[in-house]
């Protein structure tokens, strides 16, 4: 028996902002319906009713229509900040075709990441999405679930050498290698604990209390990164 694809989790939508988007403008529910029909999705004014009551949730082309009528920006209709490669696309308003072949992969494979939230892609390619997307590196991270494998490795530039992951780092973040090089060696000073023949020397200095990523994210602010941290 074939397994069912699960239906996809929906857009994030406020009804409170879409009802203010359309009170705002002067619009009636079906002014608004004419003007998503314009851009290629036709419904009656009830599901526009609909859709604001909170009983009607829009599909993601309905969404991008609405948003178009209604002469505002799709991420303002959320409600709340996106949190997959899903919502920030959305709140781009671009298919996933569109997407893809701007970042420069086969769309099954940027479909494969938007279902995972894993990114397989090399570091021109995360630079792209992060571009093309409008993520910041900290969103970046988030969305495509590399936050685990970026802690493991600034703990290893801490234990070791920060030179042996910057290629690694880079993939995950990709900063410059100039400012990424600056940051990591930073942390290791800052984080490393040196030791003298096994016991600790009389001028040790203690570790930050700061989290090892946070500290990264501010030490990584202060730098050009071209991206938006």
């Amino acid at each position: 028996m074939r397994r069912r694809t699960p239906a996809p989790t929906p857009v994030p939508f406020s009804p409170q902002a879409a009802r203010a988007h359309r009170s705002g403008l002067g619009l009636t529910p079906e002014q608004v319906a004419a003007g998503m029909a314009a851009h290629g999705v036709r419904l009656l004014p009830t599901h526009v009713l609909g859709w604001e009551s909170g009983e009607l949730h829009p599909t993601e082309e309905e969404f991008v229509a609405l948003a178009r009528a209604l002469w505002c920006p799709a991420a303002q209709l959320m409600g709340v900040r996106p949190s997959s490669l899903r919502d920030f696309r959305v709140a781009r308003e671009l298919g996933r075709e569109q997407t893809a072949r701007q970042i420069g992969i086969g769309l099954k494979s940027y479909e494969a990441a938007e279902l995972s939230g894993r990114w397989s892609g090399d570091e021109a390619q995360t630079q792209a999405l992060a571009q093309v997307l409008g993520l910041t590196l900290r969103d970046l991270v988030r969305v495509t679930g590399a936050g685990e494998e970026l802690e493991q490795r600034l703990r290893q530039c801490v234990d070791g050498r920060w030179q042996a992951q910057l290629k690694a780092v880079g993939r995950l973040v990709p900063a410059p290698r100039a400012a990424l090089s600056t940051v990591l060696a930073a942390l290791q000073g800052e984080y490393q604990v040196n030791s003298y023949w096994g016991s600790s020397a009389p001028d040790e200095q203690q570790q930050p209390d700061e989290p090892l990523e946070r500290r990264f994210w501010a030490l990584l602010a202060a730098t050009d990164t071209g991206i938006p941290v």
